[in-house]
């Protein structure tokens, strides 16, 4: 008996690793069909999933759908009958698609014909000069002011940064 239960043990310890065959399995599900009494411990923990396998594969499958013929042993029934509209959908959904493609592509070269378009690219803005050059003069001194502030800025974030560098040298 202790031998019957070392070679079970061993066909376990493959049936885990699902390396056993089916003649294997068969053994063990006969083994614990016919062991329903008292088992080792380690034995008894698998037992209830051999013995509902054992008696599942001594039923029989029921034959389904035996009164109901396939779909196609008659041709005639198996025809598929879908609403007039559904054909058109296709086509609708392709019209729609072409039509927002046309519509992308019109905007696109809208967009890109005025980038290249020569009058465009050396038309003044302004008509007398003075006036050109005073707002041109106008935006550099903006620009030069907001530069000035962020130089400001880094030379602030300088002296901290240098505070830092004292402080963990100091620490060292």
């Amino acid at each position: 008996m202790c031998m019957e239960y070392n070679d079970i043990r061993a066909l376990l310890e493959k049936y885990w690793a699902c390396e056993t065959t089916e003649a294997e399995e068969a053994q063990l599900r006969l083994f614990y069909a016919e062991h329903e009494d008292a088992l080792p411990v380690d034995l008894m923990e698998a037992a209830p999933l051999f013995r509902y396998f054992h008696a599942e594969g001594e039923m029989p499958m029921p034959e389904l759908f035996t009164d109901v013929p396939a779909p196609w042993e008659h041709p005639e029934s198996a025809k598929i009958i879908r609403p007039f509209w559904h054909h058109w959908m296709k086509y609708a959904a392709v019209l729609l698609l072409a039509v927002g493609v046309g519509y992308s592509v019109t905007k696109f070269q809208h967009k890109h014909a005025g980038g290249n378009n020569p009058e465009l690219a050396f038309r003044d803005t302004f008509d007398d000069p003075k006036i050109a050059y005073q707002e041109t003069q106008r935006a550099l001194q903006l620009i030069s002011k907001h530069l000035n502030k962020g130089k400001t800025e880094m030379e602030k974030l300088s002296y901290f940064s240098e505070a830092q560098e004292i402080v963990q040298g100091g620490h060292n």
